[in-house]
């Protein structure tokens, strides 16, 4: 696997270039569709609070991996539970 850079342009024009080929075959049209899902790899990477993985991987003596994992799948961190503060009555 190789690794390629390109600015909106440049990746524009190398896609009118593969479809100026006229009838793509396999190896063009793949890599036509890669050029389209190229937009989509500049995307910021994700941050997790990995003090709170590694805390809750430890708890429930399980990886990080998997922790990662359920809170992918939709899963919580947990907060701790704080008694709610009450309102001063109105004066």
């Amino acid at each position: 696997m190789w690794i390629a850079r390109f600015t909106d342009a440049q990746r524009d024009a190398l896609k009118l270039l593969i479809e100026a080929q006229g009838e793509l075959g396999p190896s063009l049209a793949g890599a036509a569709e890669a050029l389209d899902l190229a937009r989509w790899d500049d995307l910021p990477d994700a941050e997790l609070p990995w003090e709170a993985v590694s805390t809750l991987a430890t708890m429930q003596g399980i990886g990080e991996a998997d922790v990662v994992w359920d809170l992918a799948a939709g899963g919580r961190i947990p907060v701790p539970n704080v008694a709610p503060r009450r309102a001063a009555p109105p004066s």
